[in-house]
C-alpha cells in the first residue's frame, strides 16, 4: 500500500477516534445516572502509600469502609482518608450494589464511561503513534 493511502487512511482512523471520544464524553456528561444518596457509618480509614514499580516515588490509596444496612462495603472513588472519621455518618452514593464517595464515582463506573475512557486512551495513542509510524514509514520509501 501506498504511503499517501495509509496515511489518509491512519489520519481518517484518527479523526474518527477522537470524534468518538468526544460525542462518548457528552453522552457520559449526560448519562441518567441510577444511584440513591445514602448515610452509611464509617468503619475504618485508612491511608495506604505503594511504592512505584520503578522505585522512582510513592503514591496514595484510600480504604474506607463503611456500614450500610448492616452489611460493611468498600468505599469506592475517595480523594482522601481524614474525611473519613470512623463511627461518624456519612453521605454516600449506592449504586449497582457498590458505594460511592461521590458522584463522580458513580459517572466514571458507568459503562459508557468505560467505553468513553477505552476510546480516550486508544485517542491518544493514535495521535502520538500515527506521526511516528508515518514517518518511519516515508523513511523506507526513499531508502
Amino acid at each position: 500500500m501506498k504511503f499517501k493511502v495509509k496515511a489518509i487512511i491512519l489520519t481518517l482512523a484518527t479523526l474518527a477516534c477522537l470524534a468518538a471520544t468526544v460525542a462518548l464524553w457528552f453522552a457520559m456528561n449526560s448519562a441518567q445516572l441510577d444511584y440513591e444518596e445514602v448515610e452509611a457509618i464509617v468503619n475504618s480509614s485508612e491511608t495506604v502509600t505503594h511504592r512505584n514499580k520503578n522505585g522512582s516515588g510513592t503514591y496514595n490509596t484510600y480504604e474506607v469502609t463503611v456500614n450500610y444496612q448492616d452489611k460493611i462495603y468498600q468505599l469506592h472513588n475517595c480523594h482522601d482518608s481524614y474525611s473519613y472519621v470512623p463511627e461518624r455518618k456519612v453521605k454516600v452514593y449506592l449504586s449497582n450494589g457498590k458505594l460511592y464517595a461521590n458522584i463522580e464515582g458513580v459517572k466514571t463506573s458507568s459503562p459508557v464511561a468505560t467505553v468513553y475512557f477505552i476510546f480516550l486512551f486508544a485517542t491518544f495513542g493514535m495521535i502520538l503513534g500515527v506521526p511516528i509510524y508515518l514517518s518511519k514509514q516515508r523513511e523506507k520509501e526513499r531508502g
